[in-house]
């Protein structure tokens, strides 16, 4: 019998799971910080929600832990990296909410079209103002879903039955996955210039941050309706609230801000706005499901049997020579989807050498997770590879124990691209060693440069000039030659963020070939 520490009101149906299992499930909420450090010595488990911040310190004294369980989507209160270290396993409930959030969007949708909220707050003050508050149809009208994961595929399904029109913006999914949904997947301005509401579903990260913000709203249809049930800040609040004094915007319905809990705000008071404090699982059921969900991953974590929810790989066993190259195959799926922009139908991973020698599973999914990272769905080293067969992508795996240039080598190919890396010397440095035909050196960067160009004198330095002339300082650069002899290539790693307009100055320069820019944030 284990004892698992519970500090954060959960469903009951979880607790009398845990129970049931024949577990102690010790049930203290309320505590601080201080008092859970406490109590937490000779606990087996620690289920939390989102008030319990476990972090090193709090670690420390769960001495016994050997799971920790996030009742809920987001790991942000817990140092996921501090509890890797210490060998505890984390996991969570990424599904527990999706279809509750859906829901929660599409009462927002509603509220926009009908003035809900406005003519229930006049009728309730004494005002009959029917006139005042007349609405919209949605039938006929064209839904832009910004992010066609779980819950924009959800949105999907029951705008349909209110007969709107559907776009989406998301370039990690193929086009006849849309359609499934009925969507057509369109380019983000596309999606901002034809919508009447636009809804917001992906994750928040410092690409998508600001992401319906000035921009957007100068190319949006006139009259656009903004819905953000996802995370604060992707929706740019300030240009939201330009755009609705100016009229570009009729209204906008947010159950989430980019501080919280949010308590004033302009937006609160502008007539056509309708606000809800971050009620997207608020739902009965989706507690159930967070609690049940969270108990059968930390009774499963305790019996040593396979977590399909767990979040980090060292809390599982994984052999020498393999474990070290974890971090690498995921950043290089990582860089192989900032290099191909779209992940096509099928993707190869290559083992050879000593990688050949062992087990797939785990090296193929982090790669899988690497070239999820973009997509904003929840990933695991379990559901990594199921999350891929949705966005319509065949992961394949060719081990081959027989060594080439290197003792390892790892290879991500698909779509007529591939890039290689290896783990060099008694450190294990990272090193991207090919991409498609041309051998290279560099590690693997947040922001590369690929510039494919005539094997000719001054090529290196027209580069070079520009890059001085875009402020982008070179951290690293290595010039390699293909296997044929009419071109050569230049890999640059840069901490430097890349202008929009870089591509098309290099390759308006006589013997630029081709340009690549990936960035991995």
């Amino acid at each position: 019998m284990a004892r698992i520490l519970v500090t954060e009101k959960l469903a009951q149906t979880g607790l009398e799971l845990l129970g049931r299992a024949g577990h102690d499930v010790d049930v203290q909420t309320g505590l601080t910080p201080a008092e859970i450090r406490a109590i937490l010595p000779g606990a087996d488990a620690l289920i939390v929600r989102s008030a319990t911040k476990v972090d090193a310190v709090m670690l420390e004294a769960g001495s016994a832990l050997s799971v920790i369980g996030r009742a809920g989507v987001g790991l942000d209160n817990v140092d996921v990296d501090a509890a890797t270290a210490r060998g505890i396993m984390v996991v969570n409930a990424p599904l527990s909410n999706v279809l509750s959030a859906a829901e929660q969007t599409m009462a927002l949708i509603l509220a926009q079209a009908r003035n809900t909220a406005q003519a229930h707050a006049a009728l309730v003050a004494g005002r009959w103002e029917r006139s005042k508050w007349t609405g919209m149809e949605l039938g006929g009208k064209t839904l832009g879903i910004v992010g066609l994961g779980r819950i924009g595929s959800l949105v999907a399904a029951r705008a349909r039955a209110f007969e709107m029109h559907l776009l989406g913006y998301d370039p990690f999914i193929s086009s006849e996955r849309a359609e499934k949904f009925g969507v057509r997947l369109v380019e983000l301005d596309e999606l901002a210039a034809d919508s009447d509401i636009v809804t917001v579903h992906v994750a928040r990260t410092p690409e998508t941050i600001g992401l319906i913000g000035s921009d957007f709203f100068a190319k949006a249809k006139t009259g656009v309706r903004v819905i953000n049930v996802a995370r604060g800040g992707i929706v740019d609040e300030v240009a939201l609230l330009d755009a609705l004094q100016s009229g570009k915007a009729a209204g906008a319905g947010l159950d989430v801000f980019t501080s919280e809990p949010m308590t004033e705000s302009p937006l609160f008071h502008h007539p056509h706005v309708v606000v809800t404090p971050h009620l997207g699982a608020s739902t009965r059921e989706a507690q159930d499901r967070a609690g049940v969900t969270i108990a059968e991953q930390v009774i499963l974590a305790l019996s040593g049997d396979f977590v399909p929810f767990a979040v980090n790989v060292d809390a599982g066993e994984v052999p020498g020579t393999v474990k070290p190259f974890l971090a690498l195959a995921e950043q290089l799926g990582s860089l192989f989807a900032g290099l191909v922009g779209k992940l096509p139908e099928r993707v190869v991973v290559i083992l050879e050498g000593e990688l050949g020698g062992y087990d797939s599973r785990l090296l193929t999914l982090s790669v899988a997770k690497g070239l999820l990272r973009f997509t904003g769905e929840p990933v695991s080293y379990v559901n990594a590879r199921s999350l891929l067969e949705e966005v319509g992508v065949q992961l394949n795996v060719i081990s081959k124990a027989q060594p080439s240039d290197f003792v390892s080598l790892l290879t991500v190919t698909g779509g007529g691209r591939s890039l290689s890396a290896t783990l060099l010397g008694l450190c294990n440095e990272p090193r991207v060693v090919r991409l498609d035909d041309h051998k290279i050196d560099v590690p693997p960067a947040t922001n590369m440069l690929v510039v494919r160009n005539d094997d000719r004198p001054g090529m290196i330095g027209c580069v070079g000039t520009i890059l001085g002339e875009e402020g982008i300082n070179i951290d690293e650069m290595n010039v390699g030659r293909s296997d044929s002899p009419a071109s050569a290539i230049m890999v640059i790693t840069t901490k430097d963020s890349f202008s929009d307009g870089l591509a098309g100055r290099l390759l308006g320069q006589d013997g630029i070939i081709d340009v690549d820019l990936i960035s991995v944030a």
